[in-house]
């Protein structure tokens, strides 16, 4: 039996990659919520660490959020990202867990990377202000591992995703990304009869979204590749793995999708004195494809799935959120 820690089982990816792994066999998952293990304390994680006997290691905790959350607190996501990965990394390499899995972003990449991003654009260019503090810890993050690889001869592997949403998303009215802050303002304004919802910019940018489910599929394709497959796609300097759909859409089509599937049958306005943001951005995903992954999810069905489960746990998430 394997025991197989991950790290922030209740965010996002956490919960996807516990749905998918219970399906497995051989595996015993090995979880501890906030009040049980504060991954921000050295001691407590080297405790842990030092108490169970862990075969493999998912790192998906980390401090997220949109725009408004990484600009308000840019110290408090450098600091907590920073120490998390380090905690977790260290720990497990003291304790000789050998296989590992960094969960990473894709804004690790330059503001004015070429499209679509391939994964030697990173450190190649300045990094997107907003969130640099965010992007530092991951890019850090990356550089942990495959410093462990080459000093220790660890497997510690990385993966990039594009922008991810689904079920277990953030649904904070400040904090919460593009999908689930729309999800959220549409569904109201179907319930209330609204006759019209404002959209920031021109609608015009675009964007690639994967479903979280896909996440967590993707993650644990590129857990079990063999040592030699990972290692003859990889470099020991250049080891992260891009994670998304290969495709994109115009906020313009997303925005009319998620109307659709809301139920919204008033009108959609384009504040256009708001910004755009970066025109494109996108993965290079033909390394994950040359593993042998695809994604499975449209974004029409994953949009569905998600507003779904939101409209489940529309209660439960309005009472965390108040």
């Amino acid at each position: 039996m394997k025991n197989v820690f991950i790290a922030g089982h209740k965010g996002m990816v956490g919960a996807a990659l516990v749905k998918h792994l219970e399906r497995e066999s051989g595996i015993k998952l090995v979880m501890r919520n906030r009040n049980e293990l504060d991954l921000t304390s050295q001691k407590d994680v080297f405790n842990f660490f030092s108490k169970n006997s862990i075969d493999e290691v998912y790192l998906a905790a980390a401090k997220v959020g949109g725009i408004y959350a990484n600009n308000t607190y840019p110290a408090e996501f450098i600091y907590n990202n920073l120490s998390i990965e380090a905690n977790i990394i260290h720990a497990a390499h003291l304790n000789n867990v050998q296989k590992l899995l960094f969960l990473g972003s894709s804004c690790i990449y330059p503001s004015r990377a070429q499209q679509p991003i391939s994964e030697n654009a990173l450190l190649e260019g300045p990094l997107e202000p907003t969130n640099e503090p965010y992007a530092i810890a991951k890019i850090a993050g990356i550089k942990l591992c495959e410093s462990y690889n080459r000093q220790y001869g660890r497997d510690y592997r990385s993966v990039m995703p594009t922008n991810l949403y689904g079920p277990n998303d953030n649904f904070h009215p400040q904090n919460s990304h593009v999908i689930p802050a729309l999800l959220q303002r549409f569904y109201k304004a179907a319930r209330h009869g609204d006759s019209e919802v404002v959209a920031w910019g021109t609608g015009a940018p675009m964007r690639e979204f994967l479903h979280v489910d896909d996440m967590a599929s993707a993650c644990v394709h590129v857990m079990n590749l063999s040592t030699e497959v990972y290692q003859t796609f990889t470099q020991p300097t250049l080891s992260h793995i891009n994670i998304g759909t290969g495709k994109d859409c115009s906020i313009r089509e997303l925005v009319e999708t998620i109307a659709d599937i809301t139920g919204f049958k008033g009108n959609i306005v384009w504040d256009k004195t708001k910004p755009d943001g970066a025109p494109r951005k996108l993965l290079d995903v033909s390394l994950l494809h040359s593993l042998g992954w695809k994604h499975s999810y449209s974004l029409k069905t994953g949009l569905k799935n998600a507003f779904e489960w939101y409209v489940q746990n529309k209660n439960e998430l309005d009472k965390l959120n108040k």
